[in-house]
């Protein structure tokens, strides 16, 4: 109990991570990567493949997934009378036609500026946003489906810490295989592991399995700058959950069953929609919930997480539910064991 009334800072959260350890690519097998088993109560740590899930998930277990489609949301544009190149990063659509985006370089793009992508897309400048991106509206023929131009001339937004160029695979591998709800700019890497032979195994144990949505955004990578962390403002992400999933969730809590939520932005969408004691209500929006210790968990028994970068809120959202001196041994264990870190990298079962 000590350690849930400890004040947490920011460097409280910081470990050496060096570059080796950071996957570049993502394990050729989803199921075959590592996992990593965190007993709370026992603080022992084994060593499995994510494949061996199917060993600690229980019949009637409730297993929560974000369904969630990451779209390819980097584009490259020329840049009008210059005919400078531009990166175009859509954040989201805010209208018909009309997308929040960062550019890169920032400091060449100014409102009135026009954007190229292909002979028959372009965008206009019309807007800067408080957080330096920009508002741009396409242009594009009646018969041309935007979307379907995304996709065919997007990159994979990979992220910040995967040094090398998207390829062609990564629209596949980026992206869980039962992603279905277009909308995120990071794909949900907790869920990156799972195949449908997999989640068919947990069905035929027994485990019942169902789908939340939280699109995520760019916020996830943005780093905490203040040590005091309750002046650390989250960015606001997009989430669902419907009433056939809030109805599931309450009647496990009731008849004592297990929910386990795979992945952070899971867990946040589910600790955002709890309304009292430990019931949830369907409800669609933004939130900008920020978990971390002390913090008690109201939906959540188990969780499926990812290797996270130091110092983030990822990290803090983890700490909290495996407590932070738990977590940190199981970090050092991790990178004598040759762990893969991050995004591509293994998992971590905390029970």
């Amino acid at each position: 109990m000590i350690e849930k009334k400890r004040k947490y800072k920011l460097h409280d959260f910081d470990y050496l991570l060096p570059k080796k350890y950071i996957a570049q690519y993502p394990e050729p097998r989803r199921d075959y990567s590592k996992l990593m088993v965190l007993h709370r109560d026992s603080q022992k740590i084994e060593h499995r493949k994510f494949l061996n899930l199917t060993d600690y998930l229980r019949k009637n277990d409730l297993l929560i997934l974000n369904n969630t489609k990451v779209f390819p949301a980097r584009l490259f544009a020329t840049k009008d009378r210059t005919d400078a190149k531009v990166e175009v990063f859509l954040l989201r659509e805010l209208a018909n036609g009309l997308w929040e985006v960062m550019v890169r370089p920032a400091r060449k793009v100014r409102i009135g500026n026009k954007l190229t992508f292909t002979s028959k897309l372009m965008c206009d400048v019309i807007d800067n946003t408080v957080s330096g991106g920009r508002v741009v509206r396409f242009e594009y023929d009646d018969n041309i489906d935007l979307h379907n131009v995304i996709d065919r001339i997007g990159t994979s937004p990979l992220p910040p810490y995967i040094t090398r160029d998207s390829e062609p695979n990564d629209k596949k591998r980026y992206q869980t295989v039962y992603a279905q709800e277009r909308g995120a700019v990071a794909a949900p890497t907790a869920g990156l592991h799972f195949t449908n032979g997999l989640l068919k195994k947990l069905v035929n144990k027994g485990v019942r399995i169902e789908y939340i949505t939280l699109h995520i955004g760019l916020g996830t990578f943005r780093p905490v700058q203040v040590e005091d962390l309750n002046r650390h403002q989250m960015d606001s992400e997009y989430f669902e959950v419907s009433p056939k999933i809030a109805l599931a969730i309450n009647e496990a809590k009731k008849k004592h069953r297990k929910i386990v939520a795979v992945g952070t932005s899971t867990v946040r969408a589910l600790e955002t929609v709890v309304v009292s004691g430990f019931m949830v209500s369907p409800k669609r929006g933004w939130t900008d919930k920020f978990i971390y210790p002390p913090y008690d968990y109201k939906m959540v028994d188990s969780m499926v997480t990812n290797f996270h970068m130091p110092k983030s809120t990822l990290m803090m959202m983890v700490s909290a539910f495996a407590e932070r001196d738990f977590l940190m041994k199981a970090y050092r264990e991790a990178k004598k064991n040759g762990y893969n870190f991050l995004s591509y990298g293994d998992a971590m079962l905390i029970l």
